[in-house]
């Protein structure tokens, strides 16, 4: 127990000199369990090595540079050079950025994203850039919109006053939040302020997001308050888009869209995020502290993060179609089993995933996990899957879905533990 009485501790410790947003205040008021991120098994403030700064350091080396465009700067030379597809453009409208005065219902803030970055961008601004470091959790950047010989990508600790909360995991993490949203991109929070996951509701998300393609789920997603006083929502709810044709000139994005399937998977994959550098940090700590202890010490952060993995109390979904291509992209990366059989195959019908375990279980910041971090998942994981647990939560796992997710990441992951080898018991 030594673990969780230090972290404990840590709770007690001052960081206004870093932190001073009124989410960590009120995050700490609620007594979570902040972790310090000077400490020496964390640094979080020593150079980072996620795929923004590996990219910067080519650009300093003249190894690689960014072509100019006139109307999006160095957005589309940025998204290909960290490989983030186009077709994940995701578009916000609420005054939620650093950039908040320029942010308006026709001058939205759009986001793309892969497994490892978020790249945002709106006209007349600069580039903002969240990395997923992993080791640090989540780094923060922007790069100048002004033309320039030898653009450069610089490390932002502002965006930490917001970006460390209990929302988080009380780590520096992503937020998606769903806020209703006045034509001048007001924030009206007294109407609802949610954060979203793949847990939230689909009638709560998408506050201030302008959302394309179909669903017959109703949703605040491309809903424009009038009044910027009023005391209740519209009771109706605004027509699905097709495109975001009429709401700006889409000439000027590299996008017309902001599609909706995007949007699923961005709300999945930013909590999905903030959980695996949660433990991670736990994981570095109580290996440092109280190696003996350190695995049961981890028991309920990997509890969490399995049932999170696992898609467990994901909100129902009806019918959905995306607008801009992402679904088909999305399906196609992989990895695959020897039968075709992905984790990033989509479901929409009733649920995201064919086949519910995340796909981040290949990404960067899985495989980097501390051993004792990574064991207690994986051991979390075969008693969910393998039937050892068979609580209620778990009654829609039935034995040929959970044979189908064990089968694919037995074909799909090199250093799965042996015990994953043997049969299915229930």
């Amino acid at each position: 127990m030594a673990v969780m009485i230090f972290m404990r501790k840590l709770a007690a410790i001052s960081l206004a000199g870093y932190f001073t947003c009124n989410s960590v205040t009120a995050a700490a008021q609620n007594n979570q369990l902040f972790i310090d991120p000077r400490i020496p098994a964390i640094d979080y403030f020593s150079a980072p090595s996620d795929v923004v700064t590996k990219l910067d350091g080519r650009l300093g080396a003249r190894e690689i540079q960014l072509a100019y465009a006139e109307n999006t700067g160095y957005l589309r030379a940025l998204l290909d050079a960290l490989d983030v597809p186009v077709e994940s453009q995701i578009a916000v409208y609420s005054k939620t950025s650093l950039q908040k005065s320029l942010i308006t219902s026709t001058n939205p803030r759009t986001i793309f994203f892969n497994d490892d970055v978020a790249v945002a961008w709106m006209a007349g601004g600069f580039i903002e850039v969240a990395a997923l470091d992993p080791q640090k959790g989540a780094v923060f950047y922007s790069l100048s919109q002004a033309r320039n010989t030898a653009p450069r990508l610089r490390r932002e600790l502002d965006c930490l006053n917001c970006h460390v909360a209990g929302q988080t995991g009380s780590i520096p993490g992503f937020l998606v939040n769903s806020i209703p949203t006045a034509v001048d991109g007001a924030i009206l929070p007294w109407l609802g302020n949610s954060l979203t996951n793949h847990r939230s509701p689909l009638e709560e998300r998408w506050g201030g997001w302008y959302v394309t393609g179909e669903t017959s789920s109703p949703h605040q997603g491309n809903m424009i308050v009038t009044s910027n006083n009023t005391a209740q929502l519209p009771q109706e709810r605004p027509p699905p888009l097709a495109s975001l044709a009429g709401q700006l000139d889409t000439k000027n994005y590299l996008s017309a869209y902001s599609d909706i399937v995007a949007l699923l998977v961005f709300d999945h994959q930013m909590q999905m995020m903030n959980l695996l550098v949660r433990i991670g940090w736990e994981g570095k700590i109580a290996q440092q502290e109280d190696p003996a202890e350190a695995a049961s010490a981890l028991r309920a952060t990997a509890i969490d993060v399995v049932d999170y993995m696992l898609f467990v109390d994901e909100a129902p979904l009806t019918e959905v179609r995306g607008s801009s291509g992402f679904t088909e992209l999305f399906n196609t990366r992989g990895p695959f089993d020897n039968r075709g059989r992905s984790l990033r195959t989509l479901e929409l019908q009733s649920r995201l995933m064919r086949y519910p375990c995340s796909y981040m279980i290949y990404s960067a910041a899985f495989a980097a996990l501390p051993d004792v971090a990574k064991t207690a998942v994986y051991l979390r994981l075969a008693e969910v899957l393998f039937g050892a647990d068979q609580s209620a939560r778990y009654a829609r796992f039935t034995k040929p879905m959970r044979q189908e997710i064990v089968d694919i990441l037995r074909d799909t992951i090199v250093d799965l533990p042996d015990y994953f080898a043997g049969p299915l018991t229930y």
